[in-house]
């Protein structure tokens, strides 16, 4: 132990001796790890953030679409971007068809990408939906103020709706929204309710929802056809609904026996992974680039600790004369290599840390921690640098002859 600490404390100094050179060199392991520690984190939050709004939709809802969804939007082909939407009447089947299925809610979609106004006020890009009153029960639509609609409302078609928090901020500032109307695609809707924010939302995400009754939604757009479906299963009854409600489409989509389904039924599970499938692509990615960042530093390294080999040659000859063995040498540059890089891993973390907490400054809704595996990967990857591209220096200086390395001036 004394030894090893003696030959610390040796690379210490050869650093101190040569800061500059010393920095220069354990630059790219710097940024390799930095990288590695800066893209982990702001990756971990997100992804604790983006499975945490996933779930939120419940662990017994289904969503059901005529082709795939979830982040990334993997797998649409044309086929299924030509698929025959789904209908009204879809939901209806299921709801009277499928025992393990609590409630149902159809979601419809409207070709609107305008604004909506009150008085002087606009508001860009709303996110527009129709939904039956059941939708009130799905978890994401808890009231800030006032109410949701009712069955009745939405089978009289009446010109009522729901706001986002962020749409009733910006439309309505202080004012009391309830009972006032908003300009939405040329009619005027009644404001009955204004919901909360969900509690999982995705980072830097606004609350732009608008919901009207579905029949109102349909008058308004009459030309919307694309229909989601929103299908709660009851408790436990999880795969028995996918199965029925899988049964019940096939008949009313008349797809043939031996036919692929002609849509797609997600779950929170499986919104998961498809957005984990999105996030591995990226870890690829940062890997790659930091190991290229740990390349050039590992060869600055080595071509380093060869010049350092070579300026303590009768250095070396003197340890070996007064009965330093090859072992001694090799473990003497071994660890200056290591101290050199591990110090540069440390500098790294510090950088990643310090890269992490600037996003999380400038984007205070995205939740950054460094994980425990980034950092440990961060230090073993810059020990392994220092042990790997410091094996060949250190066996050319174990190799030196005691005689000539002593003549050697």
């Amino acid at each position: 132990m004394k030894l090893f600490l003696s030959v610390i404390g040796l690379a210490l100094t050869t650093l101190r001796e040569n800061k500059i050179r010393s920095f220069l060199t354990v630059l790219g392991v710097i940024i390799g790890t930095g990288t590695i520690i800066a893209v982990g984190s702001i990756l971990a939050g997100l992804d604790g953030a983006v499975t945490g709004v996933i779930r939120s939709m419940g662990t017994n809802t289904a969503v059901i679409f005529k082709m795939r969804m979830g982040p990334g939007f993997q797998g649409r082909t044309a086929e299924e971007r030509n698929r025959k939407p789904l209908n009204y009447e879809n939901a209806v089947a299921i709801a009277e068809r499928c025992p393990a299925v609590e409630r149902t809610s159809a979601y419809l979609f409207p070709n609107f990408m305008g604004r909506v106004r009150y008085k002087g006020n606009d508001y860009f890009g709303p996110n527009i939906g129709g939904v039956n009153a059941g939708y009130a029960y799905s978890g994401q639509a808890e009231m800030l103020s006032g109410r949701f609609f009712t069955e009745t409302e939405d089978e009289h078609h009446l010109p009522v709706g729901v706001i986002g928090e962020d749409v009733y901020k910006a439309l309505f500032g202080v004012e009391d929204a309830i009972g006032k109307n908003i300009e939405v695609a040329g009619a005027q809707v009644q404001v009955i309710g204004v919901m909360k924010r969900p509690a999982a939302s995705f980072p830097g995400q606004d609350d732009n929802r608008i919901l009207l009754p579905y029949f109102t939604m349909h008058k308004l757009f009459p030309s919307a056809q694309e229909n989601m479906i929103i299908a709660v299963a009851r408790d436990g009854m999880l795969p028995e609904a996918l199965d029925q409600i899988r049964a019940v489409l096939r008949v009313e989509r008349h797809v043939p026996l031996t036919a692929p389904d002609n849509f797609f039924i997600s779950t929170a599970d499986e919104f998961v992974e498809d957005f984990r499938s999105v996030t591995a692509m990226v870890t690829l990615v940062m890997i790659v680039l930091s190991s290229i960042g740990l390349l050039v530093g590992g060869i600055g390294v080595m071509n380093i600790m060869l010049v350092s080999v070579t300026e303590r040659t009768r250095e070396i000859g003197v340890r070996k004369a007064i009965g330093a063995r090859r072992g001694d040498i090799i473990f003497q540059f071994l660890t200056e290599a290591v101290v050199l890089t591990g110090l540069g891993g440390l500098l790294g973390m510090m950088l990643g840390w310090l890269v992490s907490l600037a996003a999380h400054f400038a984007f205070p809704d995205l939740p950054t921690v460094v994980p425990l595996w980034a950092a440990g990967l961060g230090i073993v990857v810059s020990v392994g640098i220092g042990l790997f591209f410091g094996i060949w220096p250190a066996s050319k200086a174990a190799r030196l002859d005691p005689v000539e390395a002593l003549r050697y001036e």
